[in-house]
């Protein structure tokens, strides 16, 4: 089992979501849909190739971001990965996998 973490503006914050879950994520055990989620601010810097979704640049920027996490079975991986990708509005969106260690 994987945790999958991402940053997204508000604009896409729920269909993100949606995306992820379609692919495979969010189940724990009689439940679906299930993520843990925070706003916060994020900061970044467009430079010379970049083509931002927000701001403008060699401007320094921050944002209003959601933080969402939520559980992965390994198997999905790679559906959830290229539905996060496909559904967020970032050239670049942050996100990362952390293997969870399942103890009976």
């Amino acid at each position: 089992m994987l945790k999958l973490i991402y940053y997204v503006p508000e604009s896409h914050f729920e269909s993100t979501k949606l995306a992820i879950f379609e692919a495979g994520a969010g189940g724990i055990g009689n439940y679906e849909h299930c993520a843990w989620q925070v706003l916060g601010t994020g900061q970044f810097k467009p430079v010379k190739g970049a083509n931002p979704f927000i701001g403008q640049l060699d401007q320094l920027e921050q944002v209003p971001e959601w933080r969402v996490e939520t559980i992965v079975p390994e198997q999905k991986v790679k559906q959830v990965a290229e539905a996060l990708k496909a559904s967020h509005p970032y050239e670049e969106p942050a996100f990362e996998f952390i293997q969870i260690i399942e103890i009976d």
